[in-house]
């Protein structure tokens, strides 16, 4: 019997899978706010039990995704203008804080990794569009960028920050790639001088400059 159970690895990349999805469906938009999420319809189509779809829920309603209501359940609460506003802003104080902090403990490895990175977007963008690539490098840019600062409590914020990130913010932003690789390469050529406070704000310019593009996107949206 003991061969069918669960170990804690197991477990954990299984309530992965599950917080991965149902957080992709609700950013993708395939819910309007206000719709419910029930636990025993997604534990159907996901082929997994109650346990992990409530523990995701957990996590999603942390992200700000859903708001758990008593005799309601899970509530679909869709990114905002208000919520593109405050998680663009914290991401901007904290980030700039903690690049800032990094760089004395980045080594060449880090540095050629982060230049590897950057010519790996500019030609992807150069090509036709692969969103969830162009998305994975722009993510792993960033954590290499801050993994040096020692404050442990930042890098969780940030991480959570980033889970609430509209899915599909590169496709959105497309026209405005050639600021973004602009800017990467700045925040490269500060690393290389050694210039923690322009590296900072270059990182703080980089982040509200989306916030701003993604802002009048809606805005126009909304319109049409």
């Amino acid at each position: 019997m003991d061969e069918f159970l669960l170990t804690e690895q197991d477990r954990a990349t299984l309530q992965y899978k599950v917080t991965t999805k149902l957080r992709e469906v609700i950013l993708k938009g395939d819910f309007k706010l206000g719709d419910r999420l029930i636990q025993e319809e997604w534990a159907s189509k996901l082929g997994v039990s109650r346990m992990p779809i409530r523990e995701a829920l957990r996590q999603l309603e942390v992200e700000g995704l859903v708001s758990i209501e008593p005799r309601r359940g899970a509530i679909v609460t869709p990114i905002s203008i208000d919520d593109i506003e405050e998680i663009y802003q914290l991401r901007a104080l904290l980030e700039g804080e903690a690049v800032e902090r990094s760089l004395p403990f980045l080594e060449k490895k880090d540095i050629d990794e982060l230049e590897s990175l950057y010519e790996e977007m500019v030609k992807l963008s150069n090509k036709e569009k692969d969103v969830e690539t162009y998305m994975n490098l722009n993510t792993y840019f960033h954590r290499i960028l801050r993994q040096g600062c020692p404050w442990r409590r930042i890098h969780h914020m940030i991480d959570t920050l980033w889970k609430g990130i509209p899915l599909y913010t590169p496709s959105l932003l497309a026209n405005h790639l050639r600021d973004s690789h602009k800017e990467h390469k700045e925040m490269l050529e500060y690393i290389k001088r050694n210039e923690p406070k322009k590296l900072r704000k270059v990182m703080e310019t980089h982040i509200l400059r989306t916030r701003d593009n993604l802002i009048n996107i809606i805005k126009k949206s909304d319109k049409d």
